[in-house]
């Protein structure tokens, strides 16, 4: 496509993504379906570009001003595109006017590490004075790096059909490069973004995309063979289906969720797989009556609560911006309503496990005190540490906050991700 039309539709992106009336993902998805005139590598550079914007938005706002004047919102969002361009730099500079391009120039010129910490960290006030409590200073700045860049791609190795060397080895005979994951004893870590669902590896299930501090969570959770399970808020899947690969697809692993779309998302997933100890139940809230009949019954449960995600910034920066400290306290209730709910459960032995993929104290540490607080009859808090030495997870020690696993990108290179352990007595 012509430079400068693409420029155009990116900008056009850009202006609806920056609504922030919806998730950004979905909004791109739409926008692509609308124009499938777009081939693969115009695709990459308009959504690449927007994610950009999202990450960077304080700073490149800042920016589109330099040089004075007033300028109307479509021509600050078409500067912010030009500031966050991810494809050709010589192409797009065919597409500028001859003011843009003085004004670019003059943005270039701009030096950034002086400018005001806010416009350097790109983070709203509340969730930078959050992050800046929770961590050194030094730190701080780490983190705002690390979620300044995309996350990488990490695959998990479906146990049930094949081992982390075959795939290792298959992923070489196509010329893709991937080393194991760090922690996980199932990961693979793979380099760029390569067309994953054209291969075999893929389709035929012996591969699933997931963050590895995702897949700590399914080791932490120790379900095994033969058991009863529940992914209490199993969403598409992705952890549900580790743990019934770990189960070897033997005893009995439910996924509960409230949504029926997402659930219906997880049927492809889990045709592939070829697991058959799943069953996937919709169910209308925590107090749903088939959790009811299966209180006492079960050995393991997952609570991956819904949360704020900004754990994942780095592959959703819109998140910082449609989060606000009010959301964070509903969802602080509604974590501690479903987390007490799921307890009841358990079975004696039965182990329980809470997480999170947020950063917030408020929706991890301050919902593990408020149920211990009130919920804590006939449970036993167990360290993190020793369950996923268990689990045989290497290099273990880096992973804890006391008895919490906690997981931070800018340590770990995961997702940001919480999780505290019970066992009932």
């Amino acid at each position: 496509m012509h430079p400068g039309a693409l420029l155009d539709l990116t900008t056009d992106l850009l202006h609806a993504v920056l609504r922030l009336d919806a998730p950004a993902d979905g909004v791109v998805s739409a926008f692509f379906r609308a124009h499938r005139e777009l081939g693969q590598r115009d695709r990459h550079v308009l959504a690449e570009t927007v994610y950009q914007v999202l990450r960077r938005r304080l700073l490149l706002e800042h920016l589109a001003q330099v040089g004075g004047g007033k300028l109307g919102a479509a021509a600050r969002e078409r500067r912010m595109a030009i500031l966050a361009w991810q494809g050709d730099s010589a192409a797009l500079a065919s597409a500028l006017s001859a003011d843009e391009r003085q004004w670019l120039e003059q943005s270039e010129r701009v030096d950034r590490s002086a400018l005001p910490d806010k416009l350097r960290h790109n983070l709203p006030d509340w969730l930078a004075s959050a992050l800046h409590g929770s961590l050194p200073e030094d730190e701080f700045w780490a983190l705002v790096a690390a979620l300044d860049q995309p996350a990488p791609l990490d695959l998990r190795v479906n146990l049930h059909k094949s081992t982390r060397e075959v795939a290792l080895k298959t992923l070489a005979d196509v010329g893709i490069t991937a080393t194991p994951t760090p922690y996980s004893p199932w990961g693979l870590r793979i380099d760029g973004r390569p067309a994953l669902q054209r291969l075999e590896l893929f389709t035929g299930g012996a591969v699933e995309v997931q963050d590895e501090g995702s897949q700590l969570l399914a080791l932490l959770t120790d379900a095994r063979r033969g058991e009863m399970v529940v992914d209490f808020c199993a969403g598409a899947g992705g952890k549900t289906l580790a743990l019934g690969a770990a189960m070897r697809s033997s005893g009995r692993l439910y996924a509960f969720d409230v949504s029926a779309p997402r659930l219906e998302a997880l049927k492809p997933r889990l045709a592939r797989s070829g697991l058959s100890n799943v069953h996937p139940v919709r169910i209308a809230h925590e107090r749903d009556d088939r959790i009811r009949r299966l209180a006492g019954k079960i050995d393991r449960v997952l609570v991956d609560a819904p949360c704020s995600g900004l754990g994942t910034l780095r592959r959703n920066p819109d998140l910082k911006w449609r989060q606000s400290p009010d959301s964070v306290t509903e969802m602080h209730q509604r974590q501690l309503a479903i987390l007490t709910s799921a307890a009841r459960l358990l079975k004696p032995g039965g182990r329980l496990v809470y997480a999170t993929c947020s950063l917030l104290r408020e929706e991890n540490e301050a919902v593990v005190e408020a149920f211990e607080a009130a919920s804590m009859v006939g449970l036993q808090p167990l360290p993190a540490a020793d369950a996923l030495a268990h689990a045989r997870v290497n290099a273990a020690e880096g992973l804890f906050d006391g008895r919490f696993l906690r997981l931070w990108p800018h340590r770990h290179q995961t997702d940001g991700f919480f999780a505290a352990l019970w066992e009932k007595n």
